[in-house]
């Protein structure tokens, strides 16, 4: 079964039914944006951007899609087989993706390939472009920032900014990041925070500091999105 799911036809139809859906989503909910006005330096100027919101909103993650469609926007993707119908998805929507992932210590080949997309982020998002990035994803665990995306960020010197997303009525399922799918024609909320920036001269300690802070900013903005739709979270805060 798992082989089928991740045959081309099947991951081809499946990038095209979560195409379909986010497009449906972001047209018929009524979003509402708060301190979006935070990154709107960051749209009108030259300035590149990383933009994170957790895993489990993908379904819903087009609800920013207005204001990055006025950048060069990528989308950083697992390269992993299940990550393909999502860089489906988001190539009908128009951003490009960027396919990123760790590597285990040993395997020469796709040290070279993470090193490789790695340099292409950064530079992205150093020329001016944003990246919109999951980083507890693909695996997790959920709603912890992986030291990635401080790394674009502290190599590029530019800002980072924090969306939560939640819509309501919306089906949650009990997987890994509690994936929220939206219902058609109901409400739904993105809270900005930002700009965040990684100092050039940060050391492990500074960031490991900043991955705990981040991720909780990161969880209380989606709380405070799920709280101006009147969504009880599904989980606590950090």
């Amino acid at each position: 079964m798992k082989t089928l799911l991740r045959s081309d036809a099947v991951q081809a139809l499946l990038g095209w039914l979560l195409g379909g859906y986010i497009r449906l989503i972001l047209a018929t909910v009524r979003w509402t944006h708060e301190n979006v006005e935070c990154v709107e330096p960051v749209l009108a100027g030259e300035a590149g951007a990383v933009a994170l919101f957790w895993h489990g909103r993908i379904p819903l993650c087009l609800a920013s899609a207005p204001q990055w469609w006025r950048k060069r926007t990528k989308a950083m993707i697992s390269p992993s087989a299940d990550g393909q119908f999502i860089a489906t998805a988001l190539e009908m929507a128009g951003f490009d993706g960027i396919r990123i992932s760790s590597a285990k210590p040993g395997d020469t080949a796709k040290v070279r390939q993470a090193v490789a997309a790695l340099r292409e982020a950064v530079n992205h998002v150093a020329g001016g472009g944003a990246l919109v990035v999951t980083p507890d994803g693909p695996r997790g665990p959920n709603e912890i920032i992986a030291p990635g995306a401080l790394q674009i960020a502290k190599r590029s010197q530019q800002p980072v900014f924090l969306m939560g997303i939640a819509a309501n009525p919306a089906m949650q399922l009990n997987t890994w990041d509690k994936v929220m799918f939206a219902a058609p024609f109901g409400r739904g909320a993105v809270v900005w925070e930002g700009p965040l920036y990684v100092p050039a001269d940060a050391d492990e300690a500074t960031a490991a500091s900043l991955l705990t802070d981040w991720s909780a900013r990161l969880s209380a903005v989606t709380r405070r999105a799920e709280a101006l739709v009147g969504r009880a979270p599904a989980l606590k805060p950090h």
